[in-house]
């Protein structure tokens, strides 16, 4: 028996329905702080992830699932590609500020664990445009907001600014200047890091390399007084809106876009992969992309770990919606009779089911018992001659009398 790829998954009904109440409840989130909703090609240019997020990070160095002779690659992220989109469509004639958002599967060639699949599902969020700290702020609000409309309350925001160009160039050089005495002591991956990107090594997991940092330079010493008087308006909005935040002086994030704000949301539900999202600003990706200058700032979240955290959580999904009836047939002609009936209802928003395996009156009866249908309609001969049938009231076993030509009446009774 085929199976399917490792580091997939089958989304079933069940799990569909839940995911489905998830992306109703971020849409509508979104649509009140006027995002419209997006969707880019499942596969782009490989230049576009090499330029955009930097060939040295490990999605393009090891994660990329890439075709063509390298020509296309599998989306390993959205921001890159909806950046791309926003100049393709000159969506900047639309308005000064373009709010996007986006609920999409990506792809990434890692080893799967909790959380962490080859194909896996996010929901995001950018605002291109404004480099107004009231744009950080609700970029970080609206996932805050989401989280805890799904009573998720145990998580805290870490937030760090990691400045601008000219301020990071002179961290990085002491930051390296620094970490040199260690070189021998560090990971090979760290080691090739500290010649091509030693802000990842920040974000090391290893703890002999944690240790290493405690002495490290920290990036907010180098930060000039506007910039840290912008990022203290920030955190000072976010006390006002009751975000739980941590300032923390070595979160970097992932892609070589970020500057200045960057956060991450972390959940003790998780283990030590303990982020549930993260984002911040990327003012230079747009020009690196092609684009003219232009700020902007974005966030991430994973559809498989916020699922996670709510069934840890005992999360209580709403039901899924039964029948409201179930047409039972008997013959030929009751069969054939009962369509219009059917799809009269189903054309008027009434969940309708009926037999297709020809059973007899008594299995029909209890499957839609199974089902949990509100209602049954009994439809033979007899009925057929008479002109009348029984609508039945499955929780009470009331029935009702009805005309077989006054469907509305039928309608009625069901929706009543």
């Amino acid at each position: 028996m085929l199976q399917k790829p490792k580091g997939t998954f089958d989304i079933l009904p069940d799990e569909l329905y839940k995911r489905n109440f998830i992306y109703n409840l971020i849409r509508e989130t979104l649509s009140s702080f006027n995002f419209k909703e997006i969707l880019t090609p499942v596969f782009e240019s490989t230049e576009l992830f090499k330029r955009g997020i930097g060939e040295e990070t490990d999605i393009v160095s090891k994660e990329m699932y890439s075709f063509n002779e390298d020509k296309f690659t599998l989306r390993p992220e959205l921001t890159a590609p909806v950046i791309r989109a926003y100049l393709e469509n000159s969506l900047y004639n639309e308005s000064p500020v373009k709010k996007l958002f986006y609920i999409s599967n990506l792809f990434r060639a890692e080893r799967p664990q909790k959380g962490r699949y080859r194909e896996f599902w996010q929901f995001g969020a950018e605002i291109i445009g404004s480099d107004d700290i009231l744009s950080d702020a609700e970029i970080i609000l609206i996932p805050d907001l989401i989280l805890k409309k799904l009573g998720i309350n145990d998580f805290v925001v870490k937030i760090n600014n990691i400045g601008n160009t000219e301020e990071r160039t002179e961290y990085v050089s002491d930051l390296k200047t620094y970490l040199l005495k260690f070189e021998n002591e560090l990971s090979e991956t760290s080691k090739i890091r500290l010649y091509k990107n030693p802000l990842r090594i920040l974000d090391t997991k290893i703890e002999k390399e944690k240790d290493i940092l405690v002495n490290a330079p920290l990036i907010k010493n180098y930060l000039k007084a506007e910039t840290k008087e912008k990022f203290e308006k920030l955190l000072n909005i976010l006390q006002k809106l009751n975000v739980n935040f941590e300032q923390d002086d070595k979160l970097v994030r992932g892609l070589d876009y970020y500057s200045q704000t960057t956060f991450e949301f972390q959940s003790t539900k998780l283990g030590s992969q303990n982020a549930i999202l993260g984002g911040g600003r990327y003012d230079k990706l747009i020009e690196l992309l092609g684009g003219k200058p232009t700020p902007a700032i974005g966030f991430a979240m994973g559809i498989e770990r916020l699922l996670i955290i709510l069934e840890e959580n005992n999360f209580t999904f709403p039901k899924q919606k039964n029948p409201d009836i179930y047409i039972i047939t008997s013959g030929e002609a009751a069969k054939l009779y009962s369509l219009n009936i059917t799809n009269d209802l189903r054309s008027n928003g009434i969940i309708t089911e009926t037999d297709l395996l020809n059973r007899s009156i008594k299995s029909q009866m209890k499957e839609a018992d199974r089902l949990k249908s509100k209602f049954v309609l009994i439809l033979g001969d007899n009925e057929l001659s008479s002109g009348i049938v029984k609508l039945k009231k499955m929780d009470t076993g009331n029935e009702t009398d009805v005309e077989l030509n006054k469907i509305e009446k039928i309608k009625e009774l069901i929706t009543n």
